[in-house]
């Protein structure tokens, strides 16, 4: 019977896991941090080598870590650049013969590809169980399809390996046997679990993160995607903003992401200032005037029925040393913007219900959709606050006119919601959404980013049910008809959520096949799917055969 696992010195301590990964095991980890989700704070982090590297260490200056979890070779790369220390999920001896296994009912020709170093124990498993199995190593990507180009010209039909291999297999049309268990991956948790009991023990007592989970800044300046001239500009303006504590106030249509440009002025001012510093973020227009008055500024105990029980600190208080972002500024009460106005000029705040003043040291990002100078002409704005509000100002440029960002931001979303669904996207994708870039360049995106990025929801929707489905502009169309002008009364039917063969059905694949001298790659070519796609289509009708 396993013994329980050690207690943390302080009962209350959670600690936070960052799994990392590009490859199918991505979905192994995603499923068993649902076991753990009571024990620690797990988030996925779907990057790979470089990208992650600088991904985590952006995230590092305003976020707390206590470990990374990854595997392989990505996972390998991670340790040699991070100061954070790794966990690395090893497949085991049992791993690699249940692995192996499967695979022999597949094929007798196999091939096995581990990172770096040969596994010792393939002999015996090849001497005891008589089978030969081809065995080679890698160190970069490269490196591993040239092993499996090699392994495929000797016969291999199907190789045994880690996400990475067992990926680059199928696209090179042989059978990918993945060799992680759910069982090393679950122990790889354990290690990391241990690995945090040990440095919070090592912590000197009282210290404390300077920023909780719920008050920092999850978006950096990598996280506005697009090349465009506009976009580049964009990132300018922000580093160039960051290294000021004036008040900053973004102007752009919903969807442009003001909050993302928020977060990422904050934590490219964090990075020169150095500790972490809280972010807080409130959207002014979605709270009642009565409830957000006492949420800016706090309450005293008493202050009105129902008031907590000793009072409760505002959120500029709560910001304090920090940046307080106030979303649609332009929805404020006026009588709340007086308050407002001299907690701007006095750097202090008076709770409702209290007369003590209370230093705060906030900067101010503010942001609205709605034209502030309008209505102040109307009587709805103060024209003092907005002035002192908007010491740097920034407008947003909308979707429709950054046309070049249409498809690289498509590709990014619809691959995001791909993996949040657990499937994998096939190598075309990117071909095929240029395919579509007429159709999406024609649209004004009224909702801009927003839109765009509920619309690849949907579509990876029906890709996940409709894998042999290729990505084209009528198929785009059947789903969204409002990007088409002319499709007001012409409105076709969405597409069968049912998962059944493609219209084209298998003769048809062999057909296209023989026509293309069986070059694979020239007939998913043409028909617009992967070759991985392709492989499992034949590979279904032979099995059915």
């Amino acid at each position: 019977m396993a013994s329980p696992p050690l207690p943390f010195r302080d009962p209350g301590y959670k600690p936070v896991f960052w799994f990392v990964s590009i490859s199918r095991l991505f979905d192994l980890f995603r499923d068993i941090t649902l076991e753990f989700d009571d024990r620690a704070t797990i988030e996925p982090i779907n990057f790979g080598f470089e990208d992650a590297v600088q991904h985590i260490r952006e995230r590092l200056l305003t976020e707390r870590c206590d470990a990374i979890i990854s595997a392989g070779s990505n996972g390998a790369y991670l340790k040699s650049r991070l100061a954070l220390p790794v966990v690395l999920a090893k497949a085991s001896g049992f791993d690699l013969m249940q692995a192996l296994a499967r695979a022999r009912k597949i094929t007798p020709e196999i091939g096995l590809i581990n990172y770096q170093d040969p596994l010792p124990e393939l002999t015996d498993f090849q001497q005891t169980f008589n089978i030969q199995i081809m065995q080679r190593t890698y160190v970069t990507e490269e490196d591993a399809r040239a092993q499996i180009n090699e392994m495929k010209s000797a016969g291999v039909k199907a190789i045994v390996g880690a996400g990475l291999i067992t990926d680059l297999a199928e696209e090179a049309g042989l059978a990918g046997v993945f060799v992680y268990s759910a069982a090393s991956i679950r122990h790889a948790f354990e290690d990391a679990f241990e690995i945090a009991r040990v440095r919070q023990l090592e912590m000197p007592r009282g210290r404390q993160q300077p920023v909780a989970d719920s008050l920092r800044a999850k978006h950096g300046i990598n996280d506005l995607r697009g090349d465009s001239e506009q976009m580049q500009v964009l990132r300018q303006t922000i580093s160039l903003y960051a290294k000021s504590p004036a008040t900053v106030l973004i102007q752009g249509e919903t969807g442009t992401g003001k909050e993302l440009v928020a977060q990422a002025i904050h934590r490219e001012s964090a990075q020169a200032a150095g500790p972490a510093k809280p972010f807080v973020a409130v959207n002014c227009g979605a709270i009642a005037e009565s409830l957000l008055e006492s949420e800016l500024f706090g309450y005293e105990e008493g202050a009105f029925t129902g008031s907590r029980r000793g009072g409760h600190a505002g959120l500029f208080e709560a910001a304090h040393r920090g940046t307080l972002f106030l979303d649609e500024i332009g929805e404020m009460p006026l009588s709340l913007q007086t308050r407002l106005l001299r907690v701007l000029e006095e750097k202090e705040v008076v709770r409702v219900g209290g007369t003590r003043p209370i230093p705060v040291d906030v900067r101010i990002i503010s942001a609205t959709h709605c034209d502030l100078e309008q209505r102040i002409k109307q009587g709805l704005f103060r024209a003092d606050l907005f002035y002192r509000l908007g010491v740097l100002r920034m407008k947003l440029p909308p979707l429709r006119e950054r046309t070049d960002d249409l498809v690289p931001l498509a590709n990014w979303c619809l691959k995001n919601a791909m993996a949040a669904m657990g499937v994998r996207s096939h190598a075309n994708l990117l071909a095929e959404l240029h395919a579509c870039a007429p159709l999406l360049q024609a649209y004004d995106w009224p909702g801009n980013v927003r839109e765009l990025r509920n619309l690849m929801q949907r579509v990876a929707l029906f890709l996940a049910v409709e894998p042999l489905q290729a990505l084209t502009p009528a198929f785009v169309l059947k789903l969204a008809p409002e990007l088409s002008a002319n499709a007001v009364n012409t409105q076709p039917a969405l597409p069968s959520l049912s998962t059944g063969v493609a219209p084209k059905g298998q003769a048809h694949l062999a057909q296209v096949l023989a026509d293309f001298d069986g070059n694979r790659a020239a007939a998913a070519e043409h028909l617009g799917i992967s070759r991985t796609t392709l492989w499992r289509r034949l590979s279904k009708q032979l099995d059915k055969d």
